[in-house]
This record gives C-alpha cells, sequence and structure tokens, in this order.
C-alpha cells in the first residue's frame, strides 16, 4: 500500500479530479488514538489480499492538518470522523466508513461496479 500525503486545502479539488480517472481513498487518522492505529494497520494488511492496485491511496495526520479534515468534509458532504476512509469515484464520496466499522468488501463492491 502507497500512502500519498494529504495535508493541503489545495489538494482535494485535484484529488476529486483525479478520482475520475481512478478511485481514490482518503484514510483520515489521528495518530494519537489507538483505535485508529488498530483500524490503519488493518486496512494495511487487508489492502492487498482486496485487489485494489488501481485505487490510489492519501493519507491524512488529522493532528497536524485539521483544517483539511475539516475541507474534506465540507467538499464531500461527509460528517467528519477519526478515523474515516473516504472513497472518491468521479468527483464525489462513494462510501464512508469510520472506525472499526471500515469494511473493505463494502469498498471492493463499490469499486467493482
Amino acid at each position: 500500500m502507497q500512502w500519498e500525503k494529504l495535508n493541503e486545502v489545495g489538494q482535494i479539488e485535484a484529488l476529486a479530479e483525479e478520482s475520475k480517472q481512478q478511485p481514490v481513498v482518503i484514510f483520515k487518522h489521528s495518530t494519537s488514538c489507538s483505535i485508529s492505529a488498530t483500524a490503519k494497520t488493518r486496512l494495511e494488511r487487508q489492502w492487498a489480499e482486496n485487489g485494489f492496485g488501481n485505487v490510489k491511496t492519501y493519507y491524512l495526520d488529522l493532528l497536524a492538518h485539521r483544517p483539511v479534515s475539516n475541507e474534506i468534509a465540507d467538499f464531500f458532504q461527509v460528517r467528519h470522523e477519526s478515523p474515516q476512509l473516504l472513497l472518491i469515484q468521479d468527483g464525489m464520496c462513494t462510501y464512508h466508513g469510520s472506525h472499526l466499522g471500515i469494511k473493505l468488501d463494502e469498498v471492493k463492491k463499490r469499486v467493482s461496479a
């Protein structure tokens, strides 16, 4: 799993445009939260076995870049949570899950659709 850093508000529009060519995932991570660490580890462990090679992955450190997280919530009209995974396709959020409720099988269904 190859994380791209998401650390500037200006990246959000570009990411939405990019999602028109390939699916994009944003993982919002609180580096001080053990649940967030568990969710991130589980996500990284299960990523390859789910065949997401065509999905670009972005990582947002919430503690360092909270304004970016707020803008993501506004831009994609999804309530902020942490940890949180958002699947962006065709410029829109087509799936979001948080905490240990992040379900890669749901992401896979939507990417395949």
